[in-house]
């Protein structure tokens, strides 16, 4: 394929500030196939736009600030469970609709879902938003190591100086799970509410990422109401959606029920 039209799409589509930290490749790969299916100008602008608004924009309420929290780090107790260290990683955690959402149970949520297989050791989580500002309310094993992975470089940027100021054995990369499942093992991999979002762009990722995953345990987990607050029965929905994602499969299950969200511990 000529790429040249592909870059010049690019070129447009990350000349918005909303968009100018999105992962090139992602932007490459959505503008190379708009311009496939015989779209040019403007509509094939607006078409790579509401994609990557879908899979992450329509996350954020407003944009954020990650310079200037990245500053905030350095005035923290370099203690994980510090009450200023914990008000900082509930604000950051609020910012991004996902994780938000999961605040009323933060204090639950992780030690629930991972008890099975408490302390954990290693965790690669897949589309993480701020997921990672959580890891004062999961189960960890001392020194255990963290991947975390998404599409904003800015956002990515920011967790990594999180992993560094507290001496956490972690690594934030930029990501796009639809081309590439990430190799490295993990004692259990997180896909937390992001398999509807990436199915609506790929079909058939979901199968295709728990079938690769390199780990002994996922956990998935789903919302259990929409974006602007309608549950129109999701939980029962997703929770019959995920049973066919893995039927066939040889797995053990476990299912957990929160107010705001549905999980699954896969363990394979």
């Amino acid at each position: 394929m000529d790429n040249t039209g592909a870059q010049a799409l690019v070129a447009q589509v990350m000349a918005h500030p909303k968009y100018k930290t999105i992962t090139p490749d992602l932007v490459l790969r959505l503008s190379q196939e708009a311009i496939a299916a015989g779209l040019s100008g403007k509509p094939a602008l607006k078409s790579v736009r509401n994609k990557l608004h879908q899979v992450g924009g329509a996350y954020f309420k407003k944009k954020v600030d990650y310079a200037t929290a990245t500053f905030a780090l350095q005035n923290l107790p370099q203690d994980l469970h510090a009450p200023q260290t914990l008000e900082f990683c509930l604000d950051m955690l609020r910012v991004h609709a996902s994780t938000a959402e999961r605040l009323p149970i933060i204090e639950t949520f992780f030690h629930t879902c991972l008890a099975p297989i408490a302390p954990v050791t290693s965790i690669n989580d897949l589309a993480c938003g701020l997921n990672p500002l959580a890891v004062p309310w999961m189960p960890l094993a001392q020194n255990a190591t963290y991947h975390a992975c998404d599409i904003y470089g800015d956002m990515l940027g920011m967790i990594q100086a999180f992993f560094t100021y507290f001496n956490l054995a972690g690594q934030a990369m930029p990501c796009d799970l639809i081309a590439h499942t990430p190799g490295e093992y993990s004692q259990v991999t997180f896909l937390l509410k992001s398999i509807p979002c990436l199915e609506q762009m790929d079909k058939t990722i979901a199968v295709r990422l728990l079938e690769q995953i390199n780990s002994d345990h996922i956990l998935v987990s789903f919302p259990a109401h929409s974006l602007g607050g309608r549950k129109k029965g999701m939980p029962a929905f997703y929770r019959d959606h995920f049973y066919a994602l893995i039927s066939g499969q040889a797995w053990t299950v476990y299912e957990f029920t929160f107010a705001t969200e549905l999980a699954f511990l896969v363990s394979k």
